[in-house]
């Protein structure tokens, strides 16, 4: 399971008083308001910072971190992943998994036989697509919905899965 989660990319700097434009990879923007530390991931390193100031600008959350105070500071920073710990992560309801927990989980059918593994999760507005690559070779489309979704244990690394009539056939 993953540890930690991106909430967001920072995309450039905004002003000169070290603040940061952060287009949201989060399902809900108006979680930084709440959110009182991120983790800064370079690629090389993982910097713990303290949020001092959140507005939010068309699409983008501007960030202002605690200590940085100076353009020139951040600006080295442009790209970075912004991510949180499980423990700040948003509370999930019943029902609910974090995408990066799902991607890997082994695909099993009504019976219990394996099909495959989940490779990737679509999201189109009114449900989750389950994007599941077949241990033929094929690709199965499947709706995240409770017709089709029979079972789901992030623990034990399945998915058990009912497959509606006419998903499979080409």
């Amino acid at each position: 399971m993953e540890d930690f989660f991106q909430v967001g990319v920072i995309t450039s700097t905004h002003g000169i008083k070290g603040e940061v434009k952060v287009f949201p990879t989060t399902d809900d923007a108006k979680r930084f308001k709440r959110l009182k530390e991120v983790i800064l991931d370079t690629g090389k390193e993982r910097l713990d910072l303290e949020i001092e100031g959140v507005k939010f600008f068309k699409q983008f959350v501007i960030l202002k971190f605690k200590g940085i105070d100076n353009i020139n500071d951040v600006e080295k920073y442009r790209r970075a992943s912004l991510l949180v710990t499980r423990k700040n992560a948003v509370k999930l309801e019943k029902d609910e998994y974090f995408v990066a927990d799902l991607i890997g989980l082994k695909v099993q059918n009504e019976d219990g036989s394996e099909m495959g593994s989940l490779r990737d999760v679509i999201e189109t507005g009114a449900n989750d697509v389950y994007v599941i690559d077949l241990d033929d070779g094929r690709e199965l489309l499947l709706p995240a919905i409770r017709q089709c979704v029979m079972e789901v244990d992030v623990e034990a690394g399945f998915i058990r899965i009912h497959i509606l009539e006419g998903l499979l056939e080409p």
